[in-house]
């Protein structure tokens, strides 16, 4: 980075720091600290909502995959496209639950300030663990831009700490105000981010490929296309099949209304319940729609870098490298700005994680258990040093464990613990606290510990019962070859004769020209079923079998080939505990595909909690009807701007339980579903409208220039 560079990414850092010093003398009670008064309109929720669910590693996530996969790889993050109009629903009940944490929540549905602490343990290693993927992405990332000739990874020992104090001072001192004028700003800022680098992109395309003096910006998108095969630019990929898809959608829907950060972002922070919907729905499609602009970044990189060797050993720095080649010689500050705008996705989600675990602690710790009757100084120094904890803590596990990002990839999976409470809660009377600690005990050792813990009985990750593997499955097709093609294996030959990519025995790659016929091949490499990390091979044939040859749909040729019996393996990672049921019940795992060992993890830890939850209610006793009249009658009262007139309102409600009776969808029940009104059923179709926009904006995307 140019002098330039620096200066523009030291603008940025004091900016924010300001921030929170103006924001602080705002801050006089714990509502104003974590939930910033609940004062916030339709914008600030916005902005809210889409710095918190849009972190450094998203645009990275997807800029890598599709470097890799080709378009489809947009899916690593649009998997959440389809769970977004269910926010116009979920937005209401945060703003309607009237507390400071969703720890609260569970002490009055269920009169158990315990689950409440439980729920704050869960908050505190969830965010900790998660902020430090992130902190880890964001490094990796901005090191290619700040320090080109580093390698070793020394520069994180400054830049997380510098991360960190950023987000302590103007989160930590301002509260969720400063973080929400923060997200107003990093919000800007990670739009840049997600178009900076397409018209510099497609420059470069027309400078390389095609005659600048007499085209445009964008014929870039033609040579895109005559750069890359047609395969490249389908939005479904073999990696997500269709019912992939819809258990990623059956998971995140279930575990998304209990993630901490959604009491704020989610509506309870806001002003009213329109701008609590209209933020939250609108805030997660602003990513949505961000998310095409980081896949047809990827698409312009695979074109432009295929023939970079560090690039193609290490896809992870496509945003950082693409940056450094795009924006680097122009020596205007842009390069800064792009760190800039890394470092907003990460802080606007750190901050908003940073308050609600300060607030789990303060509200469900140590309020409950240790000083109930403490001023309100005392406790907004509490979340205070909290958020210090919480952020050095995340900054600590990165810098003790820089791959922390891979071993954390399934970490959105967690929440579950508590999921099957939360909803039931929210809807059965008849569910009861002993039913809920029963499923969260459950949950936590059949989805947590026992995966943890198996692994270290002596002799099973040599047990050959355990040691089932998919398929390997190669996958190969012919047709013209596209100059990114003849890039790939002219790199390729060079590797090859230079040592690097020799195999014994095998033969040198031959020259490929454009238009010419060759076979293209993909291997799918087997994976273990029981075994989370993969496995190793103890003995027997290196390489598995030919079991089957055929011929697709499309007229690519599929080879299956599998290990033999004589064949050893060591298992690695966590054990897959939940597949041993599967196997109870007669399924065959080893016929499974990779993508279906994938998509089963995911049922049984949605259902079975449930089927858990309403067992353990009907055979212990119910919650006491008073508690359970004054939760329900205020979840169905409809919330005021005014705090006055609310509480006014809530009280009227007390008065009367049985007020919103007749809104019931099923009276006399103990289901308390309420009918949904005109403003729901029009709101919900108008975010499926938005769904199928994003879709069709990747697909336009996508063929422009074809």
């Amino acid at each position: 980075m140019s002098l330039i560079d620096y200066i523009v990414l030291a603008v940025y850092f004091l900016a924010m720091a300001a921030i929170g010093v103006w924001c602080m003398k705002k801050v006089k009670h714990q509502e104003d600290l974590f939930l910033g008064g609940r004062t916030f309109g339709k914008l600030f929720q916005t902005f809210a909502a889409f710095g918190a669910g849009t972190g450094a590693n998203d645009p990275v996530n997807v800029g890598r995959n599709t470097y890799t996969s080709g378009f489809s790889g947009i899916w690593s993050v649009l998997f959440w496209l389809l769970v977004t109009p269910f926010y116009w629903i979920f937005a209401v009940w945060y703003r309607r639950m009237r507390h400071l944490t969703i720890g609260d929540w569970f002490v009055e549905r269920y009169e158990s300030r315990a689950l409440g602490a439980a729920y704050s343990v869960f908050g505190i290693v969830f965010y900790m663990l998660y902020l430090s993927v992130a902190f880890t992405a964001v490094s990796k990332v901005c090191e290619p831009l700040i320090a080109p000739g580093l390698a070793d990874g020394s520069l994180k020992t400054i830049l997380l700490p510098i991360i960190g104090l950023v987000v302590v001072v103007y989160g930590v001192l301002g509260g969720l105000r400063a973080a929400y004028w923060t997200d107003l700003i990093q919000g800007f800022f990670i739009i840049v981010l997600s178009v900076l680098l397409i018209p510099f992109g497609l420059d470069l395309l027309v400078e390389n490929f095609g005659d600048p003096a007499r085209e445009g910006l964008m014929d870039g998108f033609r040579h895109l296309h005559e750069q890359l095969p047609a395969s490249a630019f389908q939005l479904a990929g073999n990696e997500f099949p269709l019912y992939y898809i819809a258990c990623i959608f059956l998971l995140n829907l279930v575990g998304i209304v209990v993630q901490p950060h959604f009491i704020a972002t989610g509506g309870g922070s806001a002003k009213s319940e329109n701008s609590a919907r209209v933020g939250l729905v609108v805030g997660n499609f602003l990513k949505r729609f961000c998310t095409v602009g980081w896949a047809l970044t990827g698409l312009i990189m695979l074109a432009l870098l295929s023939v970079d060797p560090e690039i193609g050993k290490d896809p992870d720095k496509v945003w950082g490298l693409a940056a450094v080649k795009l924006l680097g010689p122009l020596n205007i500050g842009l390069v800064g700005l792009m760190v800039a705008c890394l470092l907003a996705a990460l802080m606007s989600s750190a901050d908003c994680y940073m308050l609600v675990t300060s607030a789990l602690v303060v509200r469900n710790c140590y309020a409950a258990y240790l000083d109930k009757d403490a001023s309100e100084e005392r406790y907004l120094l509490v979340g205070r040093v909290v958020g210090v904890t919480i952020i050095a803590g995340a900054v600590f596990l990165s810098l003790a464990s820089y791959d922390v990002f891979g071993q954390l990839k399934n970490a959105w999976e967690i929440p579950v613990i508590f999921a099957a409470p939360f909803w039931i809660g929210m809807f059965w009377r008849r569910g009861t606290k002993k039913g809920a600690w029963t499923t969260v005990i459950f949950s936590l050792i059949v989805f947590v510990l026992l995966p943890m813990l198996l692994p270290l009985v002596p002799g099973l990750r040599e047990n050959q019962s355990y040691a089932v593997t998919t398929a390997e499955v190669s996958r190969t097709v012919t047709r013209p070859a596209s100059p990114a093609d003849v890039a790939r294996r002219s790199l390729k030959i060079q590797a090859w004769r230079s040592q690097e990519g020799k195999e014994p025995g095998a033969l040198e790659p031959k020259e490929l020209k454009v238009g010419e016929e060759f076979m293209e091949t993909r291997i799918t490499a087997p994976r273990s079923v029981f075994w989370k990390d993969g496995f190793v091979r103890l003995g027997g044939p290196e390489k598995p079998t030919v079991v089957t040859t055929e011929e697709d749909e499309s007229g690519a040729r599929v080879v299956t080939r599998r290990y033999g019996s004589e064949t050893r393996f060591r298992g690695l990672g966590f054990f897959n505990f939940d597949f041993l049921l599967y196997r109870a019940i007669g399924v065959d795992l080893q016929g499974l595909s990779r993508e279906a060992v994938e998509a089963l993890r995911l049922p049984l830890k949605v259902l079975v909690p449930f089927l858990v939850m309403i067992i353990a209610s009907l055979l212990t006793r119910p919650n006491s009807k008073e508690s359970l009249d004054r939760f329900y009658v205020k979840m169905k009262t409809p919330t005021e701007p005014d705090p006055d007139k609310d509480k006014r309102e809530l009280e009227l409600s007390y008065a009367s339980p049985d007020r919103f009776d007749h809104k019931k969808l099923f009276p006399g029940s103990s289901l308390e579903i309420q009918r949904p009104g005109s403003i729901d059923i029009l709101g919900f179709m108008l975010s499926c409208l938005g769904v199928v926009a994003v879709i069709l904006l990747a697909l336009w995307v996508a063929n422009l220039g074809a």
